[in-house]
């Protein structure tokens, strides 16, 4: 279900050196820790909300449901950012988390 942007498949194409010391900096990090790969999923997915990133958060919401998540989990880890980062951010991260289970429904 995770598939690769186009824009970052030319970026690793472009800049090979960069795109595999990134890769391997994401495997160290997820790695290195007891959390699983649907909890550290469920936390990307927080990361992305607060911090505002629309691709970021179709690209972890992929991956969560690749490791598991229901759509509830993955709602709360988004929700959970309520009261942190306010409505309407919360919202739209919601529209984007709906982006992608809508899409892959059809």
């Amino acid at each position: 279900m995770s598939e690769l942007p186009k824009k970052f498949k030319d970026f690793m194409e472009d800049h090979p050196a960069i795109a595999t010391a990134y890769e391997a900096l994401g495997t160290a990090v997820h790695s290195d820790g007891p959390l699983n790969e649907k909890t550290r999923a469920l936390i990307k997915l927080g990361i992305s909300t607060g911090a505002g990133l629309e691709g970021a958060l179709h690209s972890h919401t992929r991956k969560a449901i690749d490791a598991g998540a229901t759509k509830e989990e993955m709602r709360q880890a988004i929700i959970l950012a309520l009261p942190t980062i306010g409505l309407p951010a919360t919202m739209a991260a919601l529209s984007w988390l709906e982006d992608i289970i809508n899409v892959d429904k059809n």
